[in-house]
């Protein structure tokens, strides 16, 4: 669904794909992610999504102005999940904040797997 956003020089409209996408690479861009996942319902295995698909491992809620964001990542082996996770919070916030005006309620990370090695 769009999002509508007035402005003093006009109106903007977001999708909630938009916003997904600019939170997945927001979130990618932390250093010990290594990737999105989506969960695959059928049987239950964490898939690593390419940089094309960055919006599938997301999901995003607004209601009014402010947004909650669920983001499924997968991490490297051997970093501290608690300091990646408190880091791709705080990245997630301020740059959905900053690139579309929306307030974001809150940001919500589930780990679906560990990576051993380069991606």
């Amino acid at each position: 669904m769009d999002r509508e956003i007035n402005t003093e020089i006009g109106r903007l409209s977001l999708s909630d794909d938009v916003i997904a996408t600019i939170a997945g690479v927001a979130a990618t861009e932390c250093y010990g992610v290594v990737g999105m996942a989506s969960r695959r319902v059928s049987d239950g295995l964490a898939e690593l999504l390419g940089r094309e698909n960055l919006s599938k491992g997301v999901e995003v809620v607004v209601e009014g102005d402010k947004v909650a964001i669920t983001l499924n990542v997968i991490v490297g082996y051997g970093t501290r999940i608690s300091e990646v996770a408190r880091n791709i919070v705080d990245k997630v916030k301020y740059t959905v904040e900053s690139t579309t005006g929306l307030k974001v309620a809150k940001v919500k990370v589930n780990v679906q797997g560990v990576r051993l090695g380069p991606r």
